[in-house]
């Protein structure tokens, strides 16, 4: 049975939001394993203005930031003191863009924690649409206090 995270707890688990907040909802996790989010991408985005006013492409670095906010649900999902930490994207590797996504595309995202340990994750992470790779990298999250009161 799918564990599904909808829009009203993700806002409660990480930080992002609009217009940078880019994951729709939490298909199915596995704590401390793998997540696949969903990203319905639309015309209305600010980002397809400019890329491009004729040909609209969703910009890789959405791509990957919205894998590494999936990440970042999952490590909110996988500690126990999720309210007092947040999580940084600290590196990329091994990035590949296969297909440009456009708009009226759903973009579902896949994580994969391959290690952690104490603050650090390191994750493999894919892109797809209609079950084929648009986006695939290697990146890794530090978790950090969050002094924000």
């Amino acid at each position: 049975m799918a564990k599904e995270i909808l829009h009203e707890e993700i806002l409660k688990l990480i930080p992002h939001r609009y217009p940078i907040l880019l994951v729709d909802k939490i298909l199915d996790y596995e704590e401390n394993k793998t997540a696949t989010a969903l990203k319905n991408v639309t015309f209305n985005e600010p980002h397809f203005n400019g890329h491009f006013p004729n040909k609209p492409i969703m910009p890789g670095v959405l791509i990957v930031e919205a894998l590494a906010q999936t990440a970042a649900i999952l490590v909110s999902k996988s500690i126990s003191d999720n309210k007092n930490k947040l999580v940084y994207f600290m590196s990329i590797d091994a990035v590949k863009f296969r297909k440009p996504v456009i708009p009226g595309d759903s973009l579902h995202l896949k994580v994969e924690a391959i290690h952690n340990r104490g603050a650090v994750w390191k994750f493999k992470g894919k892109a797809l649409v209609n079950d084929k790779i648009v986006t695939e990298a290697n990146f890794a999250a530090m978790i950090a206090d969050n002094t924000d009161d």
